[in-house]
C-alpha cells in the first residue's frame, strides 16, 4: 500500500528539500517507487537538488488543474529508475493550488508509486497545509535550535489538526528529523542537543543528520546526498532513516566522517 510522506517544519532553511531528495533516493534505491513532490510553489528547489532543472516541462499546477495528464510531468530520475520527481511551479503562486487538484493528483500517484513524499514550504500558510492534508506519515525536520524547535512544535499541532487524518479522527505517524547537527558545538551549549529536542517535542528520532559540507557539496551539483557520496556520514544517516521509515529496527547512532563509523550510540528508541 502506497505511504503518502510529508516533509515539514516551521522555519525555512532546515534542510527539508534535502531531506526531501535523500530520503526519495534512499528509497528508491531499495526498489521502492518513489516519487518526490514539490509544493514549494513559486520558489521551486527540489528540481535543482535533484538535477532536473533542465528536464521540467509541466509542474504540479499542470496536473492539478488537468491540463496535462500526471505521466507527462513526472520526471524519470536518469540515476535510479523507480525515483520520479513532480516539480513546483516557478512562475505561478500556491493559490493556484486548489484541495481538489491535489487530492486528485495523490491518489492517482498512490496507484502507482509505494512512496510519495511531498516537500513541504515552510511556515503555517496554504501550501504548508495541501502537502500535509493527504498524508499518511509526516516527518518534521528541525535544526537543534529553539527558534527551530518552536516552530517544529507549531507544525506539529497543525498536523493533528489540519489533515485528513485528523479529520477522521485517526492517528498520524509523526517522526523526528534533527538536521545539521554537530555533537561538540551541542556539548559547549552553542545548540540544544538531541535529548533537548526529543524533550521539547515528543516525537520518535527517525534520525540524526550530521553537520556536514557533503549536503551543500551534492545540493550544488544537482544530486541527492544518498546518491553523490553515499560513503559519507549524511548519505549513511539519512540511509538508515529510510530504513526506520519502512519500519526496519535500525541502532540510532551519530555517523561521522572523520572515524567512517558511528561515533555515538544514543539511548532513545528509533522511530
Amino acid at each position: 500500500m502506497a505511504q503518502v510522506v510529508v516533509v515539514t517544519s516551521g522555519k525555512g532553511g532546515v534542510g527539508k528539500t534535502t531531506t526531501t531528495a535523500a530520503l526519495g533516493a534512499a528509497l528508491a534505491q531499495t526498489g521502492e517507487r518513489v516519487a518526490v513532490v514539490d509544493f514549494d510553489v513559486g520558489l521551486r528547489n527540489l528540481d535543482l537538488v535533484m538535477g532536473a532543472e533542465r528536464r521540467v516541462v509541466y509542474d504540479l499546477i499542470y496536473v492539478t488543474q488537468g491540463t496535462v495528464k500526471l505521466s507527462q510531468a513526472l520526471i524519470r530520475d536518469k540515476r535510479i529508475e523507480t525515483l520520479y520527481l513532480l516539480a513546483a511551479s516557478q512562475t505561478r503562486d500556491k493559490d493556484a493550488l486548489t484541495d481538489e487538484g491535489v487530492e486528485k493528483v495523490i491518489a492517482e500517484l498512490r496507484e502507482s508509486f509505494d512512496w510519495i513524499i511531498c516537500d513541504s514550504p515552510a511556515g503555517i500558510e496554504r501550501g504548508s497545509t495541501l502537502a500535509m492534508r493527504h498524508a499518511d506519515v509526516a516527518v518534521v525536520v528541525t535544526n537543534p535550535e529553539v527558534s527551530s524547535v518552536r516552530d517544529s512544535d507549531r507544525i506539529i499541532g497543525l498536523l493533528d489538526a489540519k489533515t485528513d487524518k485528523a479529520a477522521r479522527g485517526e492517528h498520524m505517524d509523526k517522526h523526528l528529523l534533527i538536521t545539521r547537527y554537530n555533537p561538540v558545538r551541542a556539548g559547549r551549549g552553542d545548540m540544544l542537543n538531541v535529548d533537548d529536542v526529543i524533550d521539547i517535542l515528543s516525537l520518535p528520532l527517525l534520525g540524526i543528520i550530521p553537520e556536514s559540507d557533503e549536503v551543500l557539496r551534492a545540493s550544488n551539483l544537482g544530486s541527492p546526498v544518498t546518491i553523490n557520496n553515499p560513503k559519507s556520514a549524511p548519505a549513511r544517516a539519512y540511509g538508515d532513516a529510510a530504513r526506520r521509515l519502512m519500519g526496519e529496527d535500525v541502532p540510532m547512532a551519530f555517523p561521522t566522517d572523520r572515524s567512517g563509523i558511528f561515533s555515538k550510540l544514543f539511548g532513545r528508541k528509533a522511530a
